[in-house]
């Protein structure tokens, strides 16, 4: 959010405001020093120079209000703030030129200057303010690419990238964002997935990895097969969730446009009134006029139609900072009060590999894990793969595989016959072996007709899982987790992580129907959210009140489904975003509090004549630029 630079027409409108400011302190100061402009002239015309003055600086601060008050009022838009500002500002300056004609002391046209004056001041602090916290969502807007250069007969082709289609190849070259997601075909780089997904760190890539739209190529030219067309790709649903975030509005900001609907008719209503009937009874028509006039200021709803969005939009803004996409102020509104936290297991609070947890016995590890790499070497299977993984050496060559079904593999060569598989393999074979009891899939190991031992193999926990279960479990959330697997390794993650509750042997239906019963039995005022991979849990994130997906970089379903994408594939981004939600919810009510007390506290001193049209402007201008700062801070 740091180094954000003002747009041209930000420094032109700053510079309008800073030279007509300083007329205005000239032509002030020299009213206050002095027997002021008017006794410059003698005679009774002496208030034309006042006038003349002030009217030069007003038009110079104010024509565009005054412009799009009249436009506004073309198109049936009456009662807005540029409407209340006119009125205002035009009935301060009437009421001045009739006090000057009819020879009493001028009052009038410096409140007039100074209320369009701090007016421009709070909208340029909105515009300053809204920039700096669209910088983080912008960055996710300029991951759009221009082009893509494709291989076509032989040459490379410059085109759009909606024009590509799958299966073509593209050259992706050092310094250029990936057109469209696809296998690298040739080439090894590193890539820039920071606007995607907030990290910092490039990630390495070679032959056969996938590659997302919007990344930045950093090192190497790189080949790649597109697998998706431009309007399916990551970038082009990435930059339509940004885009339409705005219309999903919150409840607060709902009611603050209805609120205003008919609060400021209202007020315009109160303030004629009060003109019109003390100055019919007391005869003091400046007086009363004078006395509405603040009135109407002061009950311009600008500090709450301005900073209420502008709190929800930093809050957007801050959270896609860390990579982290909220698709409206709703749901960020709607997560603060986040209470039923459910898990998917696989992908979502463990890695959804597989890898070897243990090794019976320990003393035999070195050797039993070179015969299973031996004999899974040329296999295929997850489990194969983290067995070799876990030996981490070149395995044994010159043996063939024999599937046998339901059972395990057997490798006969020159070294002799290996078996890996389950107890039903050892007790085919007539081998003497010690069952292991453990929670995961045990593979038992035999050389030549002799048990050599086993390998224990689990899908990993996410070694954040337990901090941030532990986290919602401190702040009185109910953390479920339900899960395909069977009970006992359900139970087990469950009991590892300090889960509330588990539901496990289900299938895919059967998630839906156990939200339904959570939502069914949820308390008024609870939120539930559901937190799965966004692949195969497209329907749950649907159904419940919040859904969010992990590690959306490349899930279609993740950014369709989902109502939060945590583009990184890390748990921690839920409190992140709990955080931001609170936060963003604390300065809204802040803003509201503090606006409509402050307003109603002057309107009724202002009313009574207590206090006068300076006081207004600090009413509405004033806690208009106190909220947008107070707004300002739910960036970080």
């Amino acid at each position: 959010m740091d180094g954000y630079k003002m747009s041209r027409k930000q420094r032109r409108q700053l510079i309008r405001i800073v030279v007509c400011l300083a007329a205005f302190a000239v032509l002030f100061a020299v009213d206050r020093v002095t027997d002021g402009w008017a006794a410059m002239i003698p005679g009774r015309y002496g208030w034309l120079l006042a006038f003349g003055l002030y009217l030069a600086v007003y038009l110079a601060i104010g024509y565009d209000v005054l412009w799009r008050a009249v436009r506004n009022i073309a198109h049936g838009q009456v009662f807005d703030e540029n409407f209340l500002m006119c009125i205002a500002t035009l009935g301060a300056f009437a009421l001045a030129i009739y006090r000057g004609a009819t020879g009493l002391e001028i009052e009038g046209f410096d409140e007039a200057c100074a209320v369009l004056l701090f007016y421009q001041v709070g909208e340029w602090f909105q515009g300053y303010a809204t920039g700096k916290s669209r910088k983080s969502i912008s960055a996710l807007m300029n991951i759009r690419p221009d082009s893509a250069d494709v291989i076509r007969d032989g040459e490379v082709v410059t085109v759009d990238p909606s024009e590509v289609k799958v299966g073509e190849f593209i050259l992706i070259d050092p310094g250029e964002k990936v057109p469209l997601d696809g296998t690298i075909a040739e080439g090894a780089s590193s890539l820039d997935t920071k606007a995607l997904t907030g990290e910092s760190l490039p990630r390495d890539v070679a032959e056969g990895d996938a590659v997302v739209s919007g990344a930045v190529n950093l090192t190497s030219q790189l080949k790649v097969r597109v697998e998706k067309e431009f309007y399916d790709s990551t970038v082009a649903k990435i930059l339509d969730l940004v885009e339409n975030a705005a219309e999903q509005k919150s409840k607060a900001e709902n009611f603050i446009t209805k609120f205003a609907r008919y609060y400021t008719p209202a007020v315009v209503a109160v303030a004629l009134l009060l003109a019109v009937i003390p100055g019919a009874v007391t005869g003091e028509w400046s007086t009363w006029v004078y006395r509405a006039l603040s009135f109407l200021v002061v009950s311009c709803p600008c500090a709450l139609v301005i900073s209420i969005p502008l709190t929800f939009f930093a809050g957007i803004g801050a959270a896609s900072k860390h990579g982290i996409l909220v698709k409206g102020s709703n749901y960020l509104e709607r997560f603060d009060k986040a209470n039923i936290f459910v898990f998917d297991k696989t992908g979502t609070l463990t890695k959804g590999n597989f890898a070897v947890t243990a090794v019976v016995p320990e003393g035999g590890r070195e050797e039993i894990l070179r015969l299973a790499a031996s004999a899974e070497k040329d296999s295929t299977h997850p489990i194969a793969r983290s067995i070799v993984a876990a030996y981490g050496k070149e395995p044994d060559g010159g043996y063939t595989l024999t599937d046998v079904a339901g059972e395990g593999i057997a490798a006969t060569g020159e070294g002799g016959e290996i078996l890996c598989g389950n107890a039903k393999l050892m007790r085919a074979r007539g081998i003497a072996f010690e069952e292991v009891d453990a929670v995961g899939t045990v593979v038992y190991v035999a050389k030549d007709g002799v048990y050599k031992g086993a390998l224990v193999i689990e899908d990993e926990v996410k070694s954040e899982s337990a901090e941030v279960i532990g986290g919602l479990n401190a702040l009185g959330c109910r953390t479920v987790m339900l899960t395909g697997d069977n009970a006992r390794v359900a139970d087990s993650v469950a009991a590892k992580l300090g889960l509330s509750d588990v539901k496990s042997s289900l299938l895919p239906g059967d998630k839906v129907g156990e939200v339904e019963k959570l939502l069914a039995a949820k308390g008024k005022g609870d939120e539930l959210c559901f937190v799965g991979d966004g692949i195969n849990d497209a329907p749950v994130l649907m159904r419940a009140d919040i859904g969010i997906a992990m590690g959306g970089v490349g899930s279609d379903a993740a950014i369709e489904a989902s109502d939060i994408v945590l583009m990184k594939d890390d748990l921690r981004g839920i409190p992140t975003a709990k955080r931001i939600a609170r936060k963003t919810m604390a300065i809204v009510k802040q803003n509201i509090v503090f606006a409509l007390a402050v307003k109603f506290l002057i309107l009724i001193l202002s009313a009574f004549g207590i206090t006068n049209m300076w006081f207004a402007v600090f009413g509405d201008v004033g806690v208009a630029v106190l909220a947008i700062l107070n707004a300002m801070r739910n960036r970080a």
